[in-house]
């Protein structure tokens, strides 16, 4: 563009001494004044354009995937001290039937029948108890839990598994498996299959479940290694 510019200046004084209308002198100084007035001109920066795509793309972060059934136990613990202060203190309450009989057995170092038959007919009321809690969740208009086949259907399992484990009242053994049995399958319901309980409910109910179980399984262990004892003899 200033190549053009002088060139041009350049041929207009050529023409100028070609027809003598101007002087020469003039004509290269008024065409060294127009080159640098061309030099002088400003342009305006190019503006540079930046793609942050690809940044920010790496920057998003990726969405955690759903929790599965041994995850949602872990995260609903956290809500454990969320609980209503009569729903921990009765809960936590309800244990001492289930830890006392095992306890008791252990300091006498006798098994006793009485003792762990009273425990287990505690257990299958329990039991029936958590199956008729999911039925009353599921009544009200405003509970997330409808009134369908799967949530009144699978509330009625664990009351028949206790009544199963009453009609063994002559071999503690059976009745304590049902009992078992009937604890893990209303834990299996509320925490993964029906999951609308809320969180602290979930996270009192696996506590409590898992410290029964553990009393039973004690109570079975006591049978097979201390003598039996009857507290009332025939």
């Amino acid at each position: 563009m200033l190549a053009g510019v002088f060139k041009r200046h350049i041929l207009t004084a050529h023409k100028g001494w070609h027809w003598g209308s101007t002087n020469p002198i003039s004509c290269l100084s008024a065409a060294a004044s127009s080159r640098v007035r061309a030099s002088s001109v400003s342009f305006p920066p190019r503006t540079q354009y930046i793609h942050t795509t690809a940044v920010k793309q790496k920057r998003t972060q990726k969405s955690e995937p759903p929790p599965r059934e041994f995850d949602l136990l872990r995260y609903d613990m956290r809500d454990l001290g969320k609980s209503p202060k009569p729903a921990l203190y009765l809960g936590f309450s309800g244990l001492i039937p289930f830890i006392s009989a095992p306890l008791a057995m252990a300091l006498t170092e006798t098994y006793l029948p009485e003792v762990a038959f009273a425990q287990v007919a505690y257990g299958a009321s329990i039991v029936s108890f958590l199956g008729g809690a999911r039925w009353g969740f599921a009544l009200p208009e405003s509970s997330p839990a409808k009134p369908d086949w799967i949530n009144l259907g699978n509330s009625v399992v664990p009351s028949l598994l206790a009544w199963i484990a009453m009609l063994f009242s002559d071999s503690v053994t059976p009745a304590a498996l049902m009992v078992i049995m009937g604890l893990g399958v209303s834990l299996h319901y509320d925490l993964s299959l029906l999951p609308t309980y809320p969180s602290w409910f979930k996270a009192l109910r696996s506590v409590l479940s898992v410290v029964a179980f553990l009393s039973l399984v004690a109570t079975l262990m006591l049978k097979e290694v201390y003598p039996e004892k009857k507290i009332f003899s025939e």
